[in-house]
């Protein structure tokens, strides 16, 4: 009898990081918002403990690194972050398909329904690490310090437990199944770490509250 758990436990997971998302996740705006103001304190690395923050940051860091060094050079090419380009009237297949930008594209949620529903949530993949790279690269330049994995360090190791974990679990390979609980608890987590920065985004600045409106 084929053991249907990790199947069922990996779609679960996929459908509640999309639908948390799609209530109305302006992380994009945000960063638009905080470019146009550049509050003198932004982020959360800036108010704790020094000890702390370089903890946090470092490991952040070395983490976004790690992956990104298992992904081929010809799609980090494809995915490199750049200047923004898009605009509210560039056309919706190259919003769709843009690769992350500084600061960040605005992705409205039905784009990302859009995008995320005719792919089976493939393209929602796609818009999470560019969201969370948008998020990484403009914390790193502002103040050198991050609070997130970034692109590489949040999505990849979620990709790599359930490519490797479902197979495992499929030919009851021992921790197969611990391995996309794992992944499936990173990639959460690391959704709600990515709420809580933006909430420090909107809450630390009434100038950034004014512009977001």
């Amino acid at each position: 009898m084929l053991n249907i758990f990790p199947a069922l436990t990996c779609s679960l997971i996929l459908l509640g990081v999309f639908l948390s998302s799609v209530k109305g996740f302006a992380a994009p705006r945000i960063l638009h918002a905080a470019a146009a103001v550049r509050p003198p304190s932004l982020l959360h690395a800036e108010k704790s403990k020094d000890g702390e923050d370089n903890f946090i940051s470092d490991f952040c860091i070395g983490t976004n690194t790690f992956w990104k060094g298992l992904v081929m050079k010809p799609v980090r090419d494809l995915v490199e972050i750049r200047p923004a380009t898009i605009t509210p009237d560039s056309p919706i297949i190259d919003k769709l398909t843009s690769p992350p930008e500084l600061p960040g594209i605005p992705r409205p949620v039905w784009l990302t329904i859009l995008g995320s529903v005719p792919t089976g949530l493939v393209w929602y993949g796609y818009y999470k690490f560019s969201v969370e790279e948008e998020l990484y690269q403009y914390e790193l330049q502002q103040t050198g310090k991050v609070s997130g994995c970034g692109g590489y360090g949040t999505l990849f190791p979620f990709v790599y437990g359930i490519l490797i974990g479902f197979p495992a679990s499929f030919l009851h390979i021992p921790g197969g199944e611990l391995l996309v609980e794992v992944a499936g608890a990173w990639i959460l987590l690391g959704q709600v770490n990515l709420y809580n920065r933006v909430n420090e985004l909107c809450t630390e600045s009434e100038d950034m509250k004014s512009e977001l409106g």
